[in-house]
């Protein structure tokens, strides 16, 4: 029997690393970070593309944070894979969790390639290789992971330490695991030719995986197991059961089952490990998009609108203004429309502190940008001050806000693009271009885009009280929830 591929894509996570690109309601996955349009999960669902025809592919499984649904279908959609299915977390539980919900709900004869989202591979014919090698070792129901193959002594990464060469030696069995090692220890795996860096990449088939998770992690299989059975499918989505996902144990592939399988033969899953040498980086941190992007020939990498002078070795990156830099060497600089950070290259792992940080003094910077995206587009906070605060809001085609309303504001709206269905009270009409409207405090109202072309408004709003927390839904195309008026979690639209 032959078993089809199947692509299982891990898209959590909130990448406080590459802060402030990078934010809770906004991760790095969903970013274009080496500026090419297309962002991170975009890549790595496209990244099988092309794979040895003789390998059957099956549509991809997407485990995500259920705050992120809507990014995460939208972008899949843009990069054609309307038939992906998306499982929601409730809460993150980590690798092992998320792969054991994919299994559940795929094909238990598929084999699971699992792939974070949030990883480079500049050489794709190099990937689809060792993909073909170890397809052939999950068909017969062994547990591969894929190795790579070190360049330096790395002391972020844990190792892989290689055993008994196999399939000709393009694949090997696992010595062992070792955890994140010192410099000097890293110095001598590398020099010994033996070890090879963890990547997170793990193939396997669905029903071995379950049953290693029946011996080994029995009660992260039960509550995955009835999170699954009480789930609930909403358009595209796989709900899990809050409750039951809640109750999981958190861990992560390797420490729930992989570093459990070698030596343990009771089980009879082996585990195998392949070699991959195709300009991996798990963009941990800044200076990981370092290494990837060009370099000039001061060995700066740019992105944006940059310039820089007598300057070497650093990254300059840029959303909305000009970066310039004068005699700066191993520093990266980063833009973005409300934060800029300047941090040594070296220290850039430090990053996530400026995030706890932000956090401690429960300051937003830390989880929303100043463009917020929604599932009817987005809306960007241009200028704002006491009592005002003015908007500029972009509504893809056919899609509408909720129909809303709010107890301390007003609004003003100005169509600067396409055509408006506006709903004011009891009063349903069109706006077009340079056209406008006002919506009273107290009023019941609702913005649709009827078009074929993204709507484009200014919203001016005015009150006592301009927080996203006051906002009545009582309609909403997306099924969310309902909110209390004021003191809520609710946002806009």
């Amino acid at each position: 029997m032959i078993h089809p591929l199947l692509p299982v894509i891990l898209c959590g996570g909130s990448g406080t690393r590459l802060w402030p690109l990078s934010r809770e309601t906004y991760p790095k996955q969903f970013l274009s970070v080496r500026g090419n349009g297309i962002s991170m999960l975009q890549d790595t669902a496209r990244r099988l593309d092309g794979v040895v025809p003789h390998i059957p592919r099956a549509a991809p499984i997407v485990v995500c944070n259920s705050e992120h649904r809507f990014l995460a279908a939208q972008q899949l959609q843009e990069a054609g894979f309307d038939d992906a299915t998306l499982v929601l977390e409730p809460v993150g539980r980590n690798t092992a969790p998320a792969l054991t919900l994919a299994a559940l709900v795929a094909d238990p004869h598929a084999i699971l390639l699992a792939m974070p989202a949030d990883h480079v591979m500049s050489d794709v014919a190099r990937l689809h290789q060792a993909v073909e090698i170890a397809w052939q070792l999950a068909q017969r129901g062994d547990m591969v992971t894929f190795g790579i193959v070190a360049s330096r002594p790395e002391t972020g990464y844990g190792y892989i330490q290689k055993g008994e060469a196999i399939e000709g030696g393009n694949a090997f069995a696992i010595q062992s695991f070792a955890e994140k090692p010192d410099l000097a220890l890293a110095q001598d795996y590398v020099a010994s030719g033996s070890y090879l860096w963890n990547s997170g990449l793990f193939m396997v088939r669905a029903d071995q995986w379950l049953r290693a998770m029946e011996v080994l992690q029995p009660q992260m299989l039960q509550a995955c197991q009835a999170s699954i059975e009480r789930s609930v499918r909403d358009m595209d989505f796989v709900r899990p059961d809050n409750e039951a996902f809640a109750a999981c144990p958190s861990n992560s592939i390797d420490y729930a089952v992989m570093e459990h399988l070698p030596g343990n033969d009771a089980l009879g899953i082996a585990a195998r490990v392949v070699p991959l040498d195709a300009g991996w980086s798990d963009l941990g941190a800044w200076d990981a998009l370092w290494d990837v992007l060009p370099h000039d020939a001061d060995g700066n990498a740019h992105a944006g609108q940059t310039l820089a002078i007598d300057t070497r070795n650093s990254l300059l990156f840029s959303e909305s203004c000009l970066v310039a830099t004068v005699g700066m060497d191993n520093v990266v600089v980063v833009e973005t429309p409300d934060a800029i950070l300047v941090v040594e290259k070296s220290r850039t792992q430090d990053v996530k502190k400026i995030v706890a940080e932000l956090k401690a003094q429960k300051r937003s910077l830390a989880s929303t940008h100043r463009k917020v995206h929604r599932p009817w587009g987005w809306y960007d906070s241009i200028d704002g001050g006491e009592r005002f605060q003015v908007k500029r809001i972009v509504v893809k085609p056919g899609a509408q806000l909720s129909l809303q309303m709010h107890h301390h504001r007003a609004e003003h709206w100005i169509v600067v693009k396409g055509t408006a269905q506006v709903t004011n009270g009891d009063k349903v009409f069109l706006l077009g271009e340079n056209e406008s409207t006002f919506i009273p405090l107290g009023h019941v109202h609702r913005l649709t885009n009827p078009g074929k072309v993204p709507l484009e408004i200014i919203e001016v709003q005015s009150g006592s009280y301009l927080d996203e927390d006051d906002i009545v839904r009582f309609e909403d195309t997306y099924g969310r929830a309902v909110p209390a008026p004021q003191g809520s979690s609710a946002k806009e639209g």
